[in-house]
């Protein structure tokens, strides 16, 4: 892979999707080099006239699939799911008890653990009550492939080795003899998956309450994860919870929010 290809291909990412893949060109030519020799483009350049040319977005829908990376396991950075528990849950319940209205996005969403997690520790927290409240969590993610995944929502004994037993049994049920396990419908149908790319205009009719936005902005610049804090911030209620990787930060002296601990903000109470 050519400097100018591989700037052809990060412009290209950056100004769609705001990842920036600055110093990645041996992932970035990894990532791309069978699905090109398969797809029979001569290279990399040839490959990106075809992507910017498909009226379709096929292909660009298969470029992003390619380059955005998405690890995760169930129970990830576990304090964050104790913390919404504990302190989140019962401060959202008190704040919406005559609605029973809770809002939820999970920014990230991959292929599902995450969004199944806020929802099983949702439900624990609800029990009985939770049939009356609408507690449904909005997964997104830019990538279709994974979507799929989510929506799917199989998973290998391995995947789920850290969840526990109780949760496993009332979630989840076995397929293949245990090998792998399938997520239950009462939990599908809490979790809504869609496509959304985080540089769009957000899409919300009401402001939120809780959002993870966890281990993605690694990908963006200063200016881009800058600009995308804001629009979280001002998608928030008062007193809204935004929760990010634990291994990120966001620069104190720019950010809106209150720090509750690292990795968890708070937007102010008084603020609309």
């Amino acid at each position: 892979m050519t400097e100018e290809e591989f700037l052809r291909i990060s412009g290209f990412i950056k100004q769609r999707y705001g990842i920036d893949m600055t110093g990645k060109k041996e992932i970035v030519r990894g990532r791309l080099e069978n699905h090109i020799r398969a797809g029979g483009w001569h290279n990399f350049l040839d490959y990106m006239n075809a992507v910017e040319n498909d009226k379709s977005g096929v292909q660009e829908k298969m470029l992003v699939n390619l380059i955005t990376t998405n690890y995760t396991y169930f129970m990830r950075e576990f304090e964050h799911f104790n913390f919404l528990r504990k302190v989140v849950l019962p401060w959202a319940k008190m704040k919406e008890s005559r609605t029973r209205d809770l809002r939820i996005w999970c920014g990230a969403a991959s292929t599902g653990e995450e969004p199944y997690m806020i929802s099983m520790v949702v439900s624990d927290f609800l029990g009985l009550e939770r049939q009356e409240w609408d507690t449904k969590v909005l997964a997104t993610d830019v990538s279709t492939r994974v979507l799929q995944q989510a929506m799917a929502g199989v998973y290998h004994a391995e995947q789920l080795k850290n969840v526990p037993e109780q949760w496993k049994k009332h979630f989840f049920h076995p397929l293949g003899g245990g090998i792998q396990f399938q997520v239950k419908p009462e939990l599908k149908q809490e979790v809504i998956f869609r496509k959304f790319n985080l540089m769009d205009q957000f899409p919300f009719k009401k402001k939120l309450h809780i959002v993870f936005l966890r281990n993605v902005m690694i990908y963006f610049d200063e200016r881009t994860k800058k600009e995308l804090v804001q629009k979280v911030y001002d998608n928030l209620v008062p007193g809204g919870y935004f929760f990010i990787g634990m291994t990120e930060t966001l620069d104190r002296g720019s950010t809106p929010f209150e720090i509750v601990q690292p990795s968890i903000f708070r937007k102010k109470e008084g603020n609309g």
